[in-house]
């Protein structure tokens, strides 16, 4: 039933029961009152189900930091490792230009911790040998979420090298050519350090924290994992051709059996 036949009918009701009006109404009046304590129930125990699956969560992030530690040091061993994942991840990629993923080849581990009550907040750490384009060891960027949900966030200052700024380089890029340079060079990955404008909006930190950071070795893999897909196609058109050369093989048989029995015949006569 339609929210406007509903009113309608409610109307109905009530114009139609003129004798019991007092009566009808008061019911409805202690029936609106029941629904209202059932639903204050209901809220008290999803309240009593939020508290306790943030317990779950507490517990169960508590129990991977090990993991995390340990696949940490497995990935030290493979250079380029955080480079390679995030060129291979779709989003992220499209934030990178030339020298960002120059700057990344220098990126050695990256860290995400969430804050002890989970809903506050989290935290990305990255982790660079020395290079040629800023100062820092470690650059870190912290979203924090106050009381009533809205966001706020801070990062390192990132010490660029002279020349070597990324972020203003970007900048320069885009005014001097204009809008449609925008579209084809994106603005450089480091400016996330510094953009705290919209921290409700924060894709990139959302991407990590919930894509990447939960298993990396699946966007690591990405291109390992096309090429045995194209070998296994590869195979297959290889087998085909093979069973065309080998129709072929036999069809060519039967014809020059064909053309032995005629002449067969021909000598016969």
């Amino acid at each position: 039933m339609s929210a406007s036949a509903a009113k309608v009918s409610k109307k109905e009701l009530n114009s139609n029961h003129d004798g019991g009006d007092e009566t009808s109404e008061k019911e409805q009046q202690e029936a609106i009152e029941h629904i209202d304590e059932v639903q204050n129930e209901i809220d008290r125990l999803n309240e009593q189900a939020s508290e306790e699956i943030l317990k779950v969560e507490q517990k169960y992030n508590k129990l991977r930091q090990p993991f995390f530690q340990k696949r940490s040091e497995l990935i030290a061993k493979i250079p380029n490792f955080w480079v390679t994942t995030f060129v291979n991840h779709p989003q992220v990629s499209a934030l990178l230009g030339e020298e960002d993923e120059e700057a990344l080849h220098y990126l050695t581990r990256v860290e995400v911790t969430e804050f002890e009550d989970i809903k506050s907040g989290y935290r990305i750490d990255f982790y660079f040998d020395e290079n040629m384009y800023f100062e820092n060891k470690v650059l870190s960027k912290e979203i924090h979420l106050n009381e009533s949900g809205d966001p706020t966030s801070k990062s390192t200052e990132i010490k660029w090298k002279p020349g070597k700024d990324l972020t203003s380089r970007s900048g320069q890029t885009q005014s001097k050519a204009g809008k449609k340079r925008q579209h084809e060079e994106p603005e450089s990955f480091f400016t996330w350090f510094s953009d705290h404008a919209d921290s409700g909006a924060d894709e990139l930190g959302e991407v990590i924290k919930d894509d990447i950071w939960p298993n990396p070795l699946q966007y690591y893999l990405v291109p390992d994992m096309e090429d045995e897909e194209g070998e296994g196609e590869d195979d297959d058109e290889d087998e085909e051709g093979l069973d065309d050369i080998d129709e072929e093989g036999e069809d060519d048989g039967e014809e020059e059996e064909d053309d032995d029995g005629e002449d067969d015949d021909g000598e016969d006569d």
